[in-house]
């Protein structure tokens, strides 16, 4: 059975690290570990986190190396012995996908915890959307429409569109990418979620 990562074990894991670090790092959560943060998931296969500051990501990587950690992936990383990978994303790509602005900025993400020197704060709910509807598996659908129901009275459905459209026409697959918004909100209309 393929091991998952919930709330308290991940919240846990980070606590480790905090005890380990010496300056301040900040970590976004996005994809799956988002949802599973927020609520909206019970558990993640792996972790995802934006580090948007690049100096504190370099910092984190050799403070990873020291805790046991090898590097799996150009993102993940990994400790023997564990079931689960940690996607530590640079600057403002998740996996391919490039953000508008950094998440760092203000109104684009949500503190959860500040540890004394780990912060963990979450993506805004239209970069969440949308780089999972840019990824465009049957999950990232799912997760999205359980996010979009979470949050219903928070998110406005022509906002999402217009912040979808302008991030995919910077995309090389922009053609290929579009239709999945539409698929996205036919999901939301037979949910009745949105009324077109």
């Amino acid at each position: 059975m393929e091991y998952r990562l919930n709330n308290n074990g991940l919240m846990d894991i980070l606590r480790g690290w905090n005890r380990f670090l010496k300056r301040r790092v900040h970590l976004i959560a996005c994809g799956g570990t988002a949802m599973t943060l927020l609520g909206v998931k019970a558990s993640t296969k792996d972790a995802g986190f934006l580090v948007p500051d690049l100096k504190e990501h370099g910092y984190l990587a050799k403070q990873l190396s020291a805790m046991g950690y090898k590097q799996v992936t150009f993102a993940g990383w990994k400790r023997d012995g564990e079931d689960f990978r940690f996607d530590l994303f640079r600057g403002k790509h998740i996996h391919t996908t490039e953000l508008l602005t950094s998440p760092l900025e203000k109104g684009r993400h949500s503190i959860l915890m500040a540890f004394s020197y780990l912060y963990i704060g979450i993506l805004n709910d239209y970069d969440l959307i949308s780089s999972k509807l840019m990824r465009g598996t049957r999950v990232d659908f799912e997760d999205c429409i359980a996010l979009a129901e979470a949050h219903r009275a928070e998110i406005d459905v022509g906002r999402l569109v217009c912040h979808f459209d302008e991030m995919v026409s910077y995309d090389v697959a922009e053609d290929r990418l579009k239709p999945h918004m539409d698929h996205f909100l036919m999901l939301l209309q037979e949910k009745g979620l949105y009324d077109g």
